[in-house]
């Protein structure tokens, strides 16, 4: 049970607890319990999404935020399996895809690999692709980016693409505005 509903859970039975009859309370109308418990559900989702809106302001402040994006195009010359991202030699990211969020990145979709603090200075990213190439070979590329972070928020895409004149897939770096 993850803990956003055992804290919803826990507030509904402390409302019935409080809300429930005395020695000298009248019957309670089921209609008019169900409406407070309603109610008092959304209060309590709007306090969950206002402390999850706050977590992340506080884990990831937009100054410090760097975001790193995976895309790719529509091509057919390489079948994604994962990727895996370095940061200064040190490997903060990995992800294996499912055949859905295939599916989804080859119909225009991004799929958010990674996001974090980094301080001011200058890092390297190193991108590892693995899945299955042209001639149904198995296939390994990297893509660097040295880049400079500053006191701003900064978002990375790395897009996968087919290279038809080499028919090899391309892996680039290119950063939002």
């Amino acid at each position: 049970m993850n803990w956003n509903r055992m804290l919803t859970l826990s507030c509904l039975a402390m409302a019935l607890w409080w809300a429930g009859p005395t020695a000298g309370d009248e019957p309670l109308d089921p209609s008019a319990l169900d409406h407070e418990l309603q109610a008092l559900k959304e209060e309590v989702l709007a306090a969950n999404r206002d402390l999850l809106i706050l977590q992340e302001d506080l884990l990831f402040p937009a100054s410090r935020q760097l975001a790193v994006y995976v895309s790719m195009d529509r091509g057919s010359l390489l079948q994604l399996e994962s990727v895996e991202l370095r940061i200064n030699d040190k490997v903060v990211a990995r992800h294996l895809y499912s055949d859905k969020e295939l599916q989804a990145l080859s119909r225009g979709g991004s799929h958010r690999l990674w996001i974090g603090n980094l301080p001011v200075g200058e890092y390297e990213l190193v991108a590892f692709f693995t899945g299955v190439g042209p001639n149904g070979r198995e296939y390994r590329r990297a893509a660097a980016l040295r880049t400079r972070k500053e006191h701003a928020p900064k978002t990375l895409e790395l897009k996968v693409s087919d290279r038809q004149q080499k028919l090899q897939p391309e892996f680039v770096f290119r950063e939002w505005q």
